[in-house]
């Protein structure tokens, strides 16, 4: 059951987001975030990952503090959002260009992917999967085009995909997981 702390952290991510739009496009951020939030629902989350979808991104885009969001929402959820924030860990050397550091930060991230808890990785896969959904739409009317928008390019982000993919399916499993790796496989055979 979804209970009013549910409901506050919809108007509170909400609000952290209200001026994000997709990358992209002039879709609000918030669209995303009650995506995520839903899948993770239909995978089985329990509140606390519900919420830690909704926030997913807060620390990441919105500067947030994982203490602000434990003082909030509890250290469960601070914990998940933490997991889920690729930026964190990562500091951005002198002279390091755009891609070099979205390369570090995406292989961090599916590194520290294998020590996570499940709680945190079915989150993950939530976000993953309405991220790889989004794109493969964007290459449906765009084409090549729709790489245009990320800092690295079209192989490298097929690339990621198919390597948190693997992730998921070896750490997870399951049907979600399957869903996952259909979405990339489509992906893949539209882009190329």
């Amino acid at each position: 059951m979804l209970t009013s702390r549910f409901e506050d952290a919809l108007a509170f991510a909400t609000h952290l987001h209200r001026s994000q739009v997709r990358k992209g496009t002039a879709i609000p951020y918030a669209s995303h975030l009650l995506a995520v939030a839903s899948l993770a629902i239909e995978m089985g989350a329990d509140e606390d990952q519900a919420i830690a979808a909704l926030l997913h991104d807060a620390i990441e885009d919105q500067g947030l503090e994982a203490a602000d969001i434990a003082e909030r929402y509890g250290a469960g959820v601070a914990e998940i959002v933490g997991d889920c924030t690729d930026t964190g860990h990562v500091v951005r050397y002198a002279g390091e260009d755009d891609v070099s550091e979205w390369r570090r930060r995406k292989r961090a991230y599916l590194a520290s992917m294998e020590t996570k808890p499940v709680r945190s990785l079915m989150v993950s896969l939530a976000d993953k999967t309405h991220n790889a959904r989004a794109i493969l739409d964007d290459v449906e009317v765009l084409g090549a085009e729709a790489f245009a928008r990320f800092t690295a390019g079209q192989n490298e982000v097929l690339c990621y995909y198919r390597s948190l993919g693997e992730v998921f399916a070896r750490r997870l499993g399951g049907p979600a997981s399957k869903r996952f790796t259909g979405i990339v496989n489509q992906l893949h055979q539209r882009a190329a």
